[in-house]
């Protein structure tokens, strides 16, 4: 029979509650003896659902303690202080996006893993989107040749008025949603630390706002391909797929329902020889590619686990083996430590006014 872990989850709003406990709830390898919220409501159905204990803090739920695996599901700005407590304790934690926010923290949170014989095990759960998965199968099989270029969007148009407008909450989009492209981003840019340029801007049409909700940023470096990420809130009109590659033989585009990619075969190409000393005739270079056009496509229903719940059960059965059995990670700390100093380098390009609200 397999082990099962006991897990606390300090935080039981959106993602505690939706992700976490929406998935906990189905995996019998997992069962949540302790739940911890400021909210007496959230507190309730947590009782109602798990029968577990509850407590008003996360302090007094990891004093309390007889539990293996903490779920640090808090608001951003207590994730560092959250993770820390639980790992000074020597609980496993896994900790939600971001896992911190410069490099120091993370560093520090790592460490206090180590020095206390447990594991620091960040949430990226976009890691296991099966369109990730296949974009990546596609690079590895080298039919598109180098890779030059990856853009990547993340963006729609709509407003916010809660806590993720907020630079005192740890928010913004970078901060929010920016830990998912980012984290692919670093994957798909390789080994090594990027160059970063990024701008950023702040417009909340006067709702009380002043993180970042427009962020662009490109990741570049010698032997790299160039990765550029978009999270803005102002696109009206959508530009394209979420993806678009381009590379030495063709290239790829779409997003979670399906990719399409195309390319040529050097071997079987047109031979060409280079016009000396101008043009041939006044002509422009034309030739007839004999395209190899493939594409995937991803069926988005509950029959084949899709969606948080599919992204959950990778990155839980990735970190249950790691925690029972000792397995590899498949997010390294290391990438994460790339990510968390991209975005960090990004918000030092880019310092925004804060405001206090009234």
């Amino acid at each position: 029979m397999d082990k099962i872990i006991r897990v606390a989850i300090a935080g039981y709003g959106r993602s505690g509650c939706n992700i976490h406990g929406a998935y906990l709830a189905t995996d019998p390898r997992f069962k949540v003896i302790a739940v911890a919220d400021n909210l007496p409501e959230r507190r309730q159905d947590a009782a109602e659902k798990f029968g577990c204990q509850v407590c008003e803090s996360y302090e007094e739920m990891i004093e309390k303690g007889g539990f293996d695996l903490l779920i640090n599901a808090t608001p951003s700005r207590f994730h560092v202080a959250c993770s820390k407590l639980g790992l000074s304790k020597g609980y496993n934690v896994i900790g939600e996006k971001p896992s911190a926010p410069t490099v120091a923290e993370f560093d520090m949170l790592v460490a206090t893993a180590e020095q206390n014989n447990c594991l620091f095990l960040p949430y990226q759960n976009s890691r296991f989107y099966p369109f990730f998965t296949k974009i990546r199968e596609v690079i590895a099989s080298g039919v598109l040749g180098k890779i030059i270029c990856i853009r990547s969007n993340w963006s729609s148009f709509h407003r916010r008025w809660d806590w993720q407008t907020r630079q005192d909450q740890l928010a913004g989009n970078l901060f929010n949603t920016g830990p998912h492209p980012v984290d692919q981003a670093i994957v798909l840019f390789g080994e090594g630390v990027p160059n970063v340029f990024c701008r950023m801007d702040s417009v909340h049409h006067g709702l009380g706002g002043d993180a970042d909700n427009f962020c662009t940023l490109s990741l570049y470096g010698e032997g790299h391909p160039l990765v550029e990420v978009q999270v803005s809130s102002f696109l009206a009109y959508p530009q394209g797929e979420m993806y678009n590659i381009q590379a030495e033989f063709g290239g790829l585009t779409g997003g979670p329902n399906g990719l399409k990619w195309k390319y040529f075969d050097p071997a079987k190409a047109p031979k060409q020889e280079f016009w000396k000393p101008w043009s041939k005739d006044r002509q422009y270079c034309s030739e007839k590619l004999d395209w190899i056009e493939e594409e995937w496509t991803f069926d988005n229903n509950e029959s084949n686990n899709s969606g948080y719940k599919g992204l959950s059960a990778a990155i839980y059965g990735n970190y249950y083996d790691v925690i029972v059995n000792g397995a590899a990670r498949e997010i390294t700390l290391d990438q994460v430590r790339r990510q968390v100093y991209v975005m960090e380098e990004a918000h030092r390009q880019n310092p925004l006014v804060k405001t206090v609200l009234p």
